[in-house]
């Protein structure tokens, strides 16, 4: 287990929870009430600032209920929280899209996304002119021999 700091905006709301033993992703809890108008895109307050440790990257999804229970899905797919993005206004944001025909309100206190850690690595570049190996095809190609 690794220890890491994070600071709470409202520290009313609870700190971000896994959900059971066998979770790998914590829960964000919402900040405030965000109404979503529809086919609209909002950014809704996670309520913390996190410092990932160096080495980590903090990847924000959202919870598979999303889409099923609120009709929003995160356009971006994936947020990527880097181990520099701690500064006092770098509350984590969750950006969701309305797919539906009607506003969509996010109550205050929801659980509509989830961290996980990951651990990561820098690359360093080395060029070459070739790699050596045949051209598989185009993307999802795999499947087409």
């Amino acid at each position: 287990m690794m220890k890491v700091s994070i600071q709470r905006l409202d520290p009313t709301l609870p700190l971000p929870s896994y959900q059971s033993n066998g979770a790998v992703g914590f829960d964000l809890i919402t900040r405030e009430t965000t109404v979503i108008p529809p086919g609209g895109i909002a950014l809704v307050p996670g309520n913390v600032v996190v410092k990932v440790p160096e080495g980590y990257a903090l990847l924000i999804i959202p919870r598979s209920s999303l889409p099923r229970k609120k009709m929003l899905v995160c356009p971006h797919s994936i947020g990527v929280i880097d181990c520099d993005y701690h500064g006092p206004g770098d509350e984590i944001l969750v950006q969701v899209k309305n797919i539906s025909d009607g506003p969509v309100t996010v109550e205050r206190g929801e659980r509509i996304a989830q961290g996980i850690f990951v651990k990561v690595e820098v690359a360093e570049w080395e060029e070459v002119e070739g790699h050596g190996a045949e051209s598989r095809g185009g993307f999802g190609s795999t499947g087409n021999r």
